[in-house]
């Protein structure tokens, strides 16, 4: 509360001589009345576990929802047009964009159904460097084959997707697994395999 007075305070010996009647009080003091609390009200921390999970599950609804493409044409695709134009852009971005294609030369698309392609990605991190080109690539796709129906279903397979270096001596091992003899000849001759 805000109390203004019109003449500079008495000290205190003159206050209790000469203190106002209750008539003139109203007069002198002007109280200003506020609309908001003077004190500060405890605000609740932005974070709740609650809404997070929620949040989550949210984020999920919106990533199934498809836009409705009841009017839009709905072609036939073959695996053969997905791998063509899936190569034609990894080729693009070789020399476009190098850093963006290391990251992404490991995913495998596959056309699932008739309207759904199966996007197979190693790490999370590739994800996010795809993520970047996705949209292009897509509505380039979807344009090309005439098929706005289309829909990419994000699969993380990095066991199938590792790129494994063939040496000669893996090639024999693996010969060896098929024909055991190939190991008693192995021990034999002493193949040089570096």
């Amino acid at each position: 509360m805000e109390i203004k007075t019109s003449a500079p305070l008495p000290e205190t010996k003159q206050i209790k001589e000469k203190s106002p009647s209750i008539e003139e009080a109203p007069q002198e003091i002007l109280i200003k009345k506020t609309s908001k609390p003077l004190q500060k009200q405890n605000v609740a921390s932005g974070f709740s576990i609650h809404s997070f999970l929620n949040k989550e599950e949210k984020e999920e609804d919106e990533e199934t929802i498809a836009t409705k493409n009841e009017n839009l044409p709905k072609n036939h695709f073959t695996d053969t047009d997905l791998q063509m134009e899936w190569n034609l852009l990894l080729k693009q971005l070789q020399s476009k964009d190098p850093f963006v294609y290391n990251a992404i030369k490991a995913f495998k698309l596959v056309k699932a159904e008739e309207n759904i392609v199966r996007v197979l990605y190693p790490s999370d991190s590739a994800k996010v460097e795809f993520d970047k080109i996705s949209g292009d690539f897509f509505n380039h796709f979807k344009r090309k084959v005439n098929n706005y129906a289309i829909e990419f279903e994000y699969k993380k397979d990095h066991a199938n997707l590792k790129i494994e270096v063939v040496t000669k001596k893996k090639i024999f091992e693996k010969f060896i697994e098929k024909n055991p003899l190939l190991k008693d000849l192995d021990d034999l001759m002493k193949f040089d395999m570096s």
